[in-house]
């Protein structure tokens, strides 16, 4: 059974509203319950897992130039990098 209610809606938005359930050839009613419908009916996004995108491309293995035999060589450059820094632009 069908229930009667008041919804307060802004002027241009029921004037188009009636515009398009005319040009439909449907009552205003119809068109007000197929766009409930149509809302209610879809998947709440807040349900749903999120999906993250990646936040790397890489596929491991070491940096070009990175020799682990030689670990004092990357040290030394890994000193120079840090005191390139501290000395600031």
């Amino acid at each position: 059974m069908a229930e009667r209610t008041t919804v307060r809606l802004p002027k241009e938005l029921l004037s188009r509203a009636r515009r398009k359930a005319a040009a439909e050839g449907r009552t205003l009613t119809s068109l007000i319950e197929d766009g409930l419908r149509s809302v209610l009916d879809r998947p709440n996004p807040e349900n749903h897992p999120r999906r993250l995108p990646r936040v790397s491309q890489a596929r491991g293995g070491l940096a070009p130039g990175v020799d682990l035999d030689r670990i004092s060589a990357f040290e030394a450059g890994e000193d120079l990098a840090y005191a390139e820094r501290l000395r600031g632009p």
